[in-house]
């Protein structure tokens, strides 16, 4: 139907529900508005016609057997993807010609004369293809019924001018030299796409149209939001935005299991590093199953069969979310009735392709290994270092996401090394938790292979692991489709830069980030269909606007509505009541065939009352006594930023949003600032060589609260040391030098450092203000080996601002990680909606539900606390808990490991002829040591009564509370730790390092 323009859709007329149609099931609204005239306006002959025909249609298209037909969707001309909801609501779509695809085969339409196999007379290389406009991207088709796109363009920012004043547009019409041919161009990143169209009207048509699509909110895609980010914030309204944190792998990877065994549509996942081979539950003996490459197969065999006893004709129509993961022609009968259809899920895999000179993660084995698995898993590595002619930067993301329901976020990859809990243990022995190279030091040793991972690469009962310290959150709603926009992108840009004409890789389709539900109501079929799926899924217990079981419903018939139009606000709200079931508690089975007919159900009781029980608790915060790795699933306002640019996305724009996010949160706080990072390489103003300017927002906000005469804290925790291979003074450890050269600068040690031009204005008063700290851990090798000691490796990004916004992501406090231009990165502000009561300095709180959680629970590790302490961390600004218990713990717990160990950093090692002897004397005294002299000796003398005694190192070393120790800012202070002329990496450029 053609609407004209000053015609409004006001109100709508219900349906009469009469069953005299067989097979009818007619929505409670109609499908297509019924409009009135404006008020003022007689009604005339054509206006009741109008009216009248408008009736019609509704009832015409009641009819599913009608509606879902070829021929009729012929004529609406509309395609599979026109109402598909997870896609957003129907925009334009004709036949439009284009000349930049491979030649379309078609039996039927590709005609040639004979010479053409010769001279190709008969061909311009113009191709007559199916545009579809959505909100959120352009697609070509094949043809209206075929869901697999030949090309997309994904919306993505525009520059802000084009030079003279104006906004550049995402499409203009072009002049062609013949004055018969009619064309436009749609811009969007490093591409341009010319199409032609019938004649010029169509071709401003579809550019009024595109242009429009791209500036309406809340996405408006083409136009930055706030920090500058592609993605607007969520949670504004009621729309499902929620976020659960978790604390070290062992958390993080066991509701990733979950999630991955839950999944019915499709999984996404990208990392800087993936190991196929990894175990996501421990102990690895008694989850055999849990390993990443057994989960991924079981998923990529199993066909999804679904009894909804569905008609003829809904089998028949684009049933999945997915159409084309859907076998249409696969159907299952009982007694003559379809009975099943099969969906096939399909896992799409984005690795970092490394420079290999540089990095041991060796992606071709885990591409190799990925690929072998199964047919439906498609695996890309980029970037291609010749082609592209980057060699100094990496994808740097870790994202699991599932059916666009579910994303986990954060500094975990999906690798060797990360597994760990809040013990952080340096030992295995026997292996129970740690297999093979997942038993994982990279101070001491990097694996030269990964053919046979469970083999140890270092000597368990001589070496300590490095205990790996993380954080990971997971999104659902409105932020989860924001995330999966992120890595279409990527996927699609890695797709037509390595495998442009590979037909197994396909491109992929950004959904929706509102699921608009395609009936206002339901028929009494409906309501049948619904009571039959509840009886057979008695189990399921979570909700999900845009899960697969959606998938089963019919074409949809909507309207699209404006953002901001007077009903906005109300269909926002049925929409959450309209939500469907989305189970996560399918598990695959051991003898999993290809493609099991098992209907949709739970089969391992005790995890799905694992994750219920997790979910159940989100009404409270959760605290580190209940848990301390799993905090509250919670309501919030979350804003998805990331660090991207042309090489890395394919977007024309960089964007550094994460970078603009930490200024603007560090500027704003109010009072404390807690940090934790892998890495803290920053500028102050006037700074050459440094570009990211986190450290000027803290110095300017700590100068701020200085005049102010307030209380004001910032708190950074880093690694003690890089966590790369050598010891400080080997002569192949450069890069280690090199890079502890860039930290020192940043925190301590010259005229850009903040210590120093702090000093200058507050004298000794700047560590009530700032101070830095690292993490550390014990234990027994064997029952009989020795005590060792190893840092805890900080890999979390993470930034607490007032218990009431979080940061987290996967990148890094360095210009690597911020600038956009060089590391791709993304992350999510969290602002709480959420508040509890609390204390900040003494006084009454409102603290955030997620924020207040999460660090309490990050103290509460690092601290050492006890139940019921809790209570003492509460108020993270008040000299009762940062002076007497973070900085006096920490103080203690250096003090300790220096005396019973002496490991190294420490501040009384401030030049290499100390740190020689050092190594020299405790590599004489026991014999064998680590890199950093993480081995005890076998006893300790200790003066009692005048009498020297000899203790256990084990009973020292239980005075220390948790794993917090200083931040050594004297160790090798003597010494210029860049790389000199006779070092390879003196040649390298020193972007690579900061």
């Amino acid at each position: 139907m053609v609407h004209d323009e000053n015609e409004h859709d006001d109100e709508t007329v219900p349906l009469n529900h009469d069953g005299s149609v067989r097979s009818r099931d007619v929505p409670s609204r109609a499908a297509l508005p019924i409009i009135r005239p404006e008020l003022g306006r007689q009604h005339s002959m054509s206006d009741r016609a109008r009216v009248a025909m408008q009736g019609y249609l509704n009832h015409f298209l009641g009819n599913l057997d009608i509606v879902n037909s070829r021929e009729v969707c012929k004529f609406l001309e509309v395609s599979r993807l026109s109402f598909s909801p997870e896609y957003g609501p129907k925009q334009k779509e004709d036949y439009v010609m284009v000349n930049h695809l491979s030649t379309i085969l078609d039996d039927k339409d590709h005609r040639m004369c004979s010479p053409c196999q010769w001279f190709n007379c008969c061909s311009d290389n113009w191709q007559k293809v199916w545009a579809v406009l959505k909100p959120g991207f352009l697609a070509l088709l094949k043809d209206p019924f075929d869901p697999k796109p030949l090309d997309i363009i994904i919306f993505d920012v525009l520059p802000a001018s084009d030079g003279i004043g104006g906004r550049v547009p995402l499409a203009v019409d072009t002049k062609e030299r013949n004055p018969l041919r009619h064309s436009f161009e749609v811009f969007c990143g490093n591409r341009s796409l010319r199409l032609r169209c019938k004649n010029s009207a169509k071709v401003k048509d579809w550019v009024a149209a595109i242009n429009d699509a791209v500036i309406r909110l809340p996405e408006g895609w083409c136009h930055p939001h706030r920090f500058g980010s592609y993605a607007p914030p969520r949670g504004l309204t009621e729309d499902g935005s929620e976020v659960q944190w978790f604390v070290d792998g062992q958390a993080a990877f066991d509701s990733i299991a979950l999630a991955i065994n839950g999944a019915k549509s499709e999984i996404f996942i990208c990392g800087w590093w993936v190991c196929p081979e990894l175990y996501l539950r421990r102990p690895f003996h008694a989850h055999a199953s849990s390993k990443l490459d057994a989960l991924l197969e079981a998923k990529a065999k199993k066909g999804l069969f679904a009894n909804w006893r569905i008609p003829v004709s809904r089998v028949l129509c684009p049933v999945s979310p997915y159409p084309s993961r859907c076998f249409l022609g696969d159907k299952f009968y009982i007694h003559g009735f379809p009975t099943f259809f099969l969906i096939v899920l399909l896992i799409y895999i984005l690795l970092y392709k490394e420079v290999a000179l540089a990095l041991k993660i060796n992606s071709m084995y885990s591409k190799r290994k990925l690929l072998g698995i199964h047919e439906n898993i498609k695996v890309l590595r980029y970037p291609d270092h010749f082609s592209s002619g980057v060699y100094l930067w990496s994808h740097h993301e870790k994202l699991v996401i599932i059916d666009n329901y579910i994303c986990f976020i954060g500094g975990l990859d999906l690798c060797f090394g990360r597994y760990d809990s809040s013990d952080h243990k340096v030992g295995d022995f026997p292996p129970n938790i740690w297999p093979g190279k997942d038993y994982y030091n990279p101070r001491e040793s990097e694996p030269n292979t990964w053919e046979d991972t469970m083999t140890d690469e270092i000597d368990r009962e001589k070496y300590p692991r490095m205990p790996w310290h993380d954080v990971h959150c997971a999104l659902w709603g409105p932020p989860c489709r924001d995330v999966a926009r992120h890595f279409v992108q990527r996927w699609n840009h890695a797709k037509r830069s390595k495998a442009p004409n590979e037909q197994t890789i396909p491109l992929l389709m950004p959904q929706q980030h509102m699921v608009i539900p395609h009936y206002m109501g339901n028929s009494k079929e409906m309501v049948e269909e619904k009571r039959i799926a509840e009886g057979t899924n008695k189990n399921i217990k979570r909700q999900d606007s845009d899960s697969s079981l959606s998938s089963f419903q019919d074409i949809p018939l909507l309207i699209p509505q404006e953002a901001d139009g007077p009903s906005a606000s109300n269909e926002d709200s049925k929409l959450n009541e309209l939500e469907m079931n989305h189970d996560f508690n399918d598990q695959p089975r051991e003898d999993s065939k290809d493609f099991s007919l098992d209907v949709l159900q739970s089969s391992d009781e005790t995890s799905e009352n694992k994750w219920l029980e997790t979910q159940e608790r989100s009404d409270k915060v959760v605290s580190a006594d209940e848990t301390g790795q799993v905090g509250p699933r919670a309501s919030c306002r979350c804003q998805v930023i990331r660090s991207i640019s042309q090489w890395s996305t394919g977007t024309s724009q960089v964007e550094e949003s994460i970078h603009r996010t930490y200024r603007s949160l560090i500027e704003k706080a109010e009072h404390f600032v807690y940090i934790e990072n892998q890495f803290f390489i920053s500028g102050l103003k006037g700074d050459d060589t440094i570009q990211n300017r986190v450290l000027e927002s803290m110095y300017r906000r700590i100068i701020r609260a200085h005049h102010e005469k307030k209380s004001f804290r910032v708190i950074i925790v880093i690694p003690l040391l890089p966590g790369f291979q050598g010891g400080i003074d080997d002569a192949g450890a450069a890069s280690v030098r090199a890079i502890m050269h860039w930290q020192y600068r940043t925190i301590c040690r010259g005229q850009n450092s903040i210590l120093h031009n702090l000093y200058d204005l507050l004298g000794a008063k700047m560590h009530d203000y700032i101070s830095f700290y690292g993490l550390r851990s014990y234990g027994r090798l064997s029952d009989k080996g020795p005590v060792a000691s190893s840092q805890v490796y900080v890999h979390s990004k993470v930034m607490i601002i007032d218990d009431c916004s979080v940061l987290i992501g996967s990148a890094n406090i360095n210009d690597r990680s911020l600038l956009g231009s060089r590391d791709s990165e993304i992350g999510v502000l969290i602002e709480d909606k959420e508040l509890v009561d609390s204390y900040m300095g003494g006084k009454p709180w409102k603290a955030g539900k997620f924020a207040s959680s999460l660090r309490q629970a990050l103290w509460s590790e690092h601290l050492g606390l006890q139940e019921g302490e809790l209570g003492k961390i509460i108020d993270p600004v008040i000299d009762s808990t940062y002076k007497d218990i973070w900085m006096a713990t920490a103080k203690t717990n250096t003090m300790i490991y220096q005396d019973v160990i002496s490991c190294i950093p420490n501040d009384l090692i401030q030049s290499r002829a100390a740190l020689r002897e050092s190594m020299t004397y405790w590599k004489e005294k026991l014999g064998h040591t680590t890199n950093d002299l993480g081995i005890a000796p076998m006893t300790l003398e200790s003066y009692q009564d005048g009498n020297i005694i000899e203790i256990d190192p084990m009973e020292r070393l239980k005075s220390v509370k948790g794993h917090l120790v200083s931040f050594p800012l004297n160790f090798m202070c003597e010494e210029d730790l860049r790389p000199g002329y006779n070092e390879s990496e003196y040649y390298a450029s020193p972007q690579v390092f900061h």
